[in-house]
């Protein structure tokens, strides 16, 4: 049997920008990507944490150090420019790998700039 778990999440990401006419996706600066051990395609979940909404799309990245989370085509309409949300990405998991198995976590500032990464149940480290 799998498991459903969480693998990494980006915490606290500001909306930069927001395009209704592209096809969909979420953009995401590559260094945060990196940071968070996300990956372009990848599916994600993401929640708005102004409103409450939740969506899923997947990944696009953007360019390193531009700090973009931009939200293109229908997911626009989830979050506007300001708006706090976070990104969570899952893996599939074996039952019996799931209990050791630990996300990465990326909490970042109000201007998308890395404050400090972890994995679930280790020690912070500043960035």
């Amino acid at each position: 049997m799998r498991v459903h778990l969480l693998k990494s999440k980006i915490h606290n990401a500001i909306v930069t920008s927001g395009d209704l006419e592209y096809e969909g996706s979420i953009t995401i600066d590559s260094e945060l990507l990196d940071l968070a051990t996300m990956i372009p395609n990848e599916k994600v979940l993401c929640v708005n944490n102004n409103n409450g909404e939740r969506f899923e799309t997947y990944i696009i990245e953007g360019r390193a150090g531009s700090r973009e989370i931009q939200l293109n085509g229908a997911a626009a309409r989830c979050a506007l420019p300001g708006d706090e949300i976070i990104i969570m990405a899952f893996a599939e998991v074996e039952a019996e790998k799931a209990r050791e198995f630990k996300p990465m976590i990326l909490i970042v500032d109000k201007q998308n700039n890395p404050k400090r990464r972890h994995l679930v149940g280790e020690e912070d480290n500043p960035l």
